[in-house]
């Protein structure tokens, strides 16, 4: 059991100094979460929220920065393409538009795992929360997390590995040219990712549920729904990120481990998976619109500011 301070005592929200005197960490940790939003999804348009709002956010903006990397430059180059029936941008564009959707795709992953541990230790680990993500060593977090993506990417140059597949029409990694390579990106760029935050989501319900069932209902913390819905936003962006990346890793991991398999590999279920992946890109600012609130106000005014113009 964790003492209250008589500071914490002065500083505390009545629900929170009512939980901390029942002395349970979880319902602490629980109270906190009502006190302060996760701010998931929003906050990335409110500048009103100030710094601590940006620390918070961080690793959401950096998310929609991997989304956008791909539509900056591979797409064009994917559609050019498709209608030229071919690629015609040269080697340099090719290994540049490999490059980046491979920035894209494991910026995403790295910077989702960010998510899920920052929220896991919010929610879980309150009264670490404060220094651990300090605004200084978040922007730390977050440049590390794209370091990483970078030397992720790196040694697709020296496998060589980045090649213009033409059954997609694009520039991107060719699962047949090393197995053992093939293995160590699914499962590092994949399969751990996605196994740290699902035991981050996982701790996070299991502490909620427990917690609801140990606190009598006059002393439950009442999460607000705006909260509720900023987590919820994220859990959604993770699980849809997971269903649309699953089929193309593991058809790789497949053909990794059994070549042969290659061959039998039906060509319309590996473009139905390669761009069902890439497609994902483009979900999250639906996913945000039609999850937060502050989004949708953000897309009006956009969308009406528009209009104005034209007018």
């Amino acid at each position: 059991m964790w003492p209250c301070t008589g500071q914490d005592r002065v500083t505390q929200a009545p629900d929170e100094t009512r939980l901390c005197d029942a002395r349970k960490p979880a319902v602490h940790a629980l109270a906190r979460y009502q006190h302060t939003s996760l701010q998931g999804g929003s906050g990335r348009s409110e500048q009103q929220n100030g710094v601590q709002s940006v620390a918070r956010n961080a690793f959401v903006v950096s998310l929609a920065i991997a989304d956008l990397v791909v539509a900056i430059y591979p797409y064009p180059l994917v559609l050019t393409a498709i209608f030229h029936d071919g690629w015609i941008a040269g080697y340099i564009h090719c290994q540049i538009s490999g490059f980046l959707m491979g920035l894209s795709v494991i910026g995403s992953i790295f910077n989702i795992t960010g998510i899920a541990v920052n929220r896991y230790c919010y929610i879980c680990h309150s009264l670490k929360y404060d220094r651990l993500f300090s605004n200084k060593n978040t922007v730390c977090y977050v440049v590390l997390v794209w370091v990483l993506t970078v030397l992720a990417i790196v040694p697709n140059w020296f496998v060589e590995s980045l090649q213009y597949d033409p059954r997609v029409y694009s520039c991107t990694f060719a699962q047949s040219v090393s197995s053992l390579y093939t293995i160590t990106v699914v499962v590092v760029h994949f399969i751990l990712p996605i196994s740290i935050v699902t035991y981050c989501y996982l701790r996070i319900w299991i502490l909620v549920i427990q917690v609801r069932k140990r606190v009598k209902p006059d002393n439950r913390p009442k999460i607000k729904p705006h909260d509720f819905r900023n987590f919820l936003t994220m859990f959604v962006v993770f699980v849809l990120f997971a269903v649309c990346w699953a089929p193309l890793n593991f058809i790789g991991l497949a053909v990794a481990i059994n070549p042969a398999l290659g061959q039998a590999i039906p060509k319309w279920l590996f473009t139905a998976s390669y761009f069902m992946a890439y497609f994902n890109s483009c979900l999250n600012a639906v996913i945000y619109g039609v999850l937060n609130h502050n989004f949708r106000k953000e897309y009006k005014r956009i969308v009406m500011s528009v209009f104005k113009l034209r007018c």
